[in-house]
Formats: C-alpha cells, sequence, structure tokens
C-alpha cells in the first residue's frame, strides 16, 4: 500500500510512531493537556459574563468594553496559524509551558488592571497565551497517543472537556462576577500554575522539526484571520454593509488568499498547503467551520434568549445549559465506543443530523414556549450532535499526519473553530436583530421572533456540513481506530 493509500485509509504514516503512557501516567498526561482546553473553553465566557460588572467597574465606554472581548479574539483568531507550527519547529511541551505561562502573567495583569488599558492589553496577551498554548495541547494528544482506540480516547476526553467547559464559564462567571470581577481573571493563576508544574513534570517533549521559520507567511496569516475575524465581528454589530465590516473583512480574505500563494512557493511553509490536498481532511475542516457557525449562533442567541425573553439570572441562564454539557460529556464519551463498532462516517452523519434536528426545533419557537418546550429539547440535540461530531472530525483531521504536521493541522484546525464561531454569530446575531425590530411585536413575542427567524440560517449551515459529510469526506467502513 502507497505512502497516499494508507492517508486516504486513515492509517498513519511511517514515522508516526509515539511512545505511548499507560496507566496513572497517561492519566496524568492527558488530564494536564485538556486542562488547558478547559482553560480556553471557560475563559471566553467567564469574562463575557462578568462585562457589565467590569463597564461599571472600571467606567468604561460601551467601544472600549467591545474591546475586551474584540482583543482576546483578534490575538487568538490571528495567531493560531503561527501558533500550531511554532509548536512543530520549537517543540510542543515548550510552546504548551510558554503559552500557558503568558496566560497566567496576563491574567495578573487584567486581575488588577487600574485603568481599560491595560485590562484590553491583558485581554490580548491571553489571547496570545492560548494560541500558542492550544494547538500545542491538540497536536501533543496526536503525538503522544498511538492513532487508533488510544487517541480516540483521548480525542473523546478532549470534546467532553470543552463543551463542558463552555456552561462552567457561564456559572463560573455567575458565581466570581457576584463577589468581584477580578476574580474571573485571578481564577487563571492558581490552575495555570499547577498545570505548567505538571506539564514540566509528566509531559516528554515532542521531537522538534527544525525548519527556516516563514516569516512572510506567518505575517500574512496573522493579519488575514485578524482582518477575518474582525469584520465578522464588526458585522453582528455594525451591519454587513458598513464601510469598517467590508474593509476588515475584504482585506483579510485578500491577504488569505496572498497567503495561499505565497505558501505554494515556500520551501518550508507556516501551513503546509498538503494538509488540504486530501479531500477528506479538506472536508472536515469544513465541516468544522459549518458546524461551529451552527453552534456558536444558537448558542449565544438562546444565552441572550433565556435571559431576556425567559427572565433567567446570569447564573440560572448557566445552570439551564447544564442538560447540553451533561449529553455532550457522555456522547464524546461514547463516541469512541461507537466508532469502533460502526466506524467513523455513520457516528459523524449522526452527530451533524442531531445538530440539524436542533436548529430545526427552535425555527418553531413561539412566544408560547419556555425552557422546557422550547429549549430543553433542542438542548439535549445540541449536545449530543457535537459530541459525535466533534470526535470524529478530530479524529479525522488529525489522522495519518507526519510528525511535522501536527502542530501546523491542530494550529489549523482551531482557526476553523474560530472563524465558524465568528461566521455564525456574525450572520444570526444580524438576523435576529433585524427580525426582531422589524417584526411589529415588543417584549417576549418579538424575542421568539427573532430567534426563530435567526435559527433558519442555522439549519442551512448544519445543510451543509450534512452534503459534505455525507458526499465528501470518504471514510473506509473500518475505521482506523478499531482494535
Amino acid at each position: 500500500m502507497t505512502s497516499r493509500e494508507k492517508v486516504l485509509a486513515g492509517e498513519p504514516p511511517a514515522d508516526s510512531g509515539v511512545s505511548t503512557p499507560t496507566g496513572r501516567r497517561a492519566a496524568i498526561v492527558l488530564g494536564v493537556i485538556v486542562t488547558c482546553q478547559l482553560m480556553v473553553s471557560v475563559d471566553s465566557n467567564v469574562v463575557n459574563i462578568a462585562l457589565p460588572e467590569i463597564q461599571s467597574g472600571l467606567g468604561m465606554s460601551a467601544a472600549a468594553l467591545a474591546w475586551v472581548f474584540s482583543a482576546y479574539s483578534l490575538a487568538y483568531g490571528g495567531l493560531l496559524l503561527l501558533g500550531g507550527r511554532a509548536s512543530d519547529i520549537l517543540g510542543r511541551r515548550r510552546m504548551f509551558v510558554w503559552g500557558l505561562a503568558l496566560v497566567v502573567v496576563a491574567s495578573i495583569l487584567g486581575g488588577i488592571a487600574p485603568n481599560e488599558g491595560l485590562l484590553i492589553a491583558a485581554r490580548a496577551l491571553q489571547g496570545v497565551g492560548f494560541a500558542f498554548a492550544g494547538p500545542a495541547a491538540l497536536s501533543m494528544i496526536a503525538a503522544t497517543f498511538d492513532e487508533g482506540p488510544q487517541r480516540a480516547r483521548a480525542l473523546g476526553v478532549f470534546s467532553m472537556v470543552t463543551g463542558f467547559g463552555i456552561t462552567l464559564g457561564l456559572i463560573v462567571g455567575g458565581i466570581l462576577t457576584s463577589l468581584s470581577w477580578r476574580l474571573v481573571f485571578f481564577i487563571n493563576v492558581p490552575i495555570g500554575l499547577v498545570t505548567i508544574v505538571l506539564a514540566l513534570r509528566f509531559l516528554t517533549e515532542t521531537e522538534r522539526h527544525p525548519a527556516e521559520f516563514d516569516f512572510l507567511g506567518a505575517i500574512l496569516s496573522t493579519l488575514g484571520m485578524v482582518g477575518i475575524v474582525y469584520g465578522l465581528t464588526r458585522a453582528s454589530a455594525d451591519g454587513w454593509t458598513g464601510p469598517g465590516t467590508l474593509a476588515s473583512f475584504l482585506g483579510g480574505v485578500l491577504l488569505v488568499a496572498l497567503f495561499v500563494y505565497v505558501e505554494r512557493r515556500a520551501e518550508q511553509p507556516i501551513m503546509p498547503l498538503r494538509l488540504l490536498t486530501q479531500r477528506t481532511r479538506a472536508g472536515a475542516y469544513l465541516t468544522f467551520v459549518l458546524l461551529m457557525a451552527t453552534m456558536a449562533g444558537t448558542y449565544i442567541l438562546l444565552s441572550l434568549y433565556i435571559q431576556d425573553a425567559l427572565g433567567f439570572s446570569p447564573l440560572l441562564a448557566g445552570i439551564a445549559f447544564l442538560p447540553m454539557a451533561i449529553v455532550q460529556f457522555a456522547s464524546a464519551k461514547s463516541a469512541p465506543k461507537l466508532i469502533a463498532r460502526f466506524g467513523r462516517k455513520p457516528v459523524l452523519i449522526a452527530g451533524v443530523v442531531l445538530m440539524l434536528l436542533e436548529a430545526v426545533w427552535l425555527s418553531t419557537t413561539t412566544a408560547s414556549s419556555n425552557y422546557f418546550t422550547g429549549v430543553l429539547g433542542p438542548f439535549i440535540l445540541l449536545g449530543a450532535g457535537l459530541g459525535f461530531a466533534f470526535v470524529t472530525l478530530n479524529l479525522t483531521v488529525l489522522g495519518g499526519l507526519e510528525k511535522r504536521d501536527m502542530g501546523a493541522a491542530s494550529g489549523l484546525l482551531q482557526a476553523a473553530q474560530q472563524i465558524g464561531l465568528a461566521l455564525g454569530v456574525a450572520v444570526l446575531t444580524t438576523i435576529e436583530h433585524t427580525a426582531r425590530t422589524g417584526s411589529g411585536q415588543a417584549g417576549h413575542e418579538a424575542l421568539a421572533r427573532g430567534l426563530s427567524t435567526a435559527v433558519i440560517a442555522a439549519v442551512v449551515f448544519a445543510a451543509l456540513a450534512l452534503l459534505i459529510s455525507l458526499f465528501v469526506i470518504r471514510i473506509p467502513k473500518q475505521p482506523a481506530v478499531t482494535a
């Protein structure tokens, strides 16, 4: 069997052998790695919950407050490709530790910030730190655990932690904010320090793949990603035709196009285009974008709907998301066993269909809908769909990779997720605002109309993801994860 045939069949290339930890050490290694992902998932929501208190505490304007969110998103989304490639070249454990150390320093600065300038700078530094630590964490799973059942279980845990961290951020944010908004920054400090110590003790540095650093590619990818993410962020507030939105988004797209042109001719590119030449992996990346758009848009709208229409407090709203987190936890845990029995593609399709049904259900929301009749069911479907789909997509993206590309592939995967998140929020919130304000209704009726109309876009995203899963992604019936 040729190398290309092995990759298409989901088998690892010849140089992909790794020394997989076992027993108690394996549990500790995996725990250290996924703690970083837990911090990433928690951090975005825990700070967002505290934004009103931050605004009143520092006397910030609405424009300055928006930058507390945007500075993090732009730094994180813009540097993911660079962070992923840096872990290949400089070492994954090194980037993991350095990234978390920067997060700890940035969190201290954010916690003690006396003014909006230092706070915004601290949020940007947090984004930089996670942009280097996050891809290193994901690629370390691929580099540490053998391709097969062990990696499937590890990625299942990774996906469980991702979903649970989103809901945990809402709950923890509500609790900490009730005491002091500064605690939402300081909470990262002890967790980050303990994780760094354990990483130095238990994580083994992976093989480095020295190369000349592609500085031009790094600059173009960073500016292009920043332009796209910022344009999408502006669209949700200023509309799609605003000058700032169009300039940022189109500029970002042009820079990414130039980046691809440069990478085709670079001897050692920051993002090897061979990652996208295999249709199954390219299809998995695109499916990730669409499913993140589906999830992020409905997630944000439901968070607002539960509080504004149903009258839940921020803390109670966080608790209301628990069923989704629990179901995602259970589905991600069971996904490796189902994959081993039925193969990846049926499990992937099941996950995408569940997310499609969730969006369709929400499109029937009316003024008479309450939490139990209109929200709980979609939460359960969304949690199950995310658990099944994300585990299989992670396995598909990271399967059959050469060691030298694991970091770049992980960075591209998380960049795709970030673009999908920004796209979903921008599209759905824009539609929701237009439908709500133009409905001629008020209160619960207007909010229900806005939600039911906006999620039609989520239906379209999920339907496109289903088509790609059915007709573009090709995975053998006998998956690589079977024993």
